[in-house]
């Protein structure tokens, strides 16, 4: 019975609240209230959330405040141990990240090279015989132009 009755109000709203897009049932008023109602509850709703996070900011400027004033003696009568330490902490951090960057490229190069190896044409190895066609080219041009020098040198 509750269930029909909830129905009943519902469809009741729907009514009242649709009046104007369903079939003229609210007439001119309705739809003038509706916007202003609307309008009013938006404006509550924003006034009441952006009050409470006024005061949530509020209330962590308050702590922060509170925690610095609280932790800076403590800061400043153990800085000469905490600041070679943190220095420590941080060289020792930068050294296990630059050893683990420097261990993924070696795999990589490894791995790459592998690949050259075995036939499997890894990505770059058209630069690299280009490369090297070039510079044996370049190797032999050289060697035939001390060539022709030394003869030079004889005959002269």
């Amino acid at each position: 019975m509750a269930e029909h009755r909830g129905e009943g109000q519902r469809s009741g709203m729907m009514a009242g609240m649709g009046g104007s897009m369903l079939g003229g049932m609210g007439g001119g008023q309705m739809q003038q209230k509706q916007p202003m109602l609307t309008s009013a509850l938006k404006a509550i709703t924003a006034a009441t959330a952006g009050g409470s996070m006024l005061v949530l900011s509020g209330l962590t400027l308050a702590g922060t405040v509170i925690a610095l004033t609280v932790a800076t003696p403590l800061l400043v009568i153990f800085s000469p141990v905490l600041v070679p330490a943190a220095i420590a902490v941080a060289l020792l951090a930068a050294g296990f990240v630059t050893s683990g960057g420097l261990g993924v490229a070696a795999l990589s190069v490894f791995s790459w090279m592998y690949k050259y190896l075995t036939g499997k044409h890894p990505p770059g190895a058209d630069q690299l015989e280009h490369a090297k066609a070039r510079l044996a080219s370049k190797a032999q041009h050289i060697k035939e132009s001390a060539q022709h020098r030394m003869d030079q040198v004889q005959s002269s």
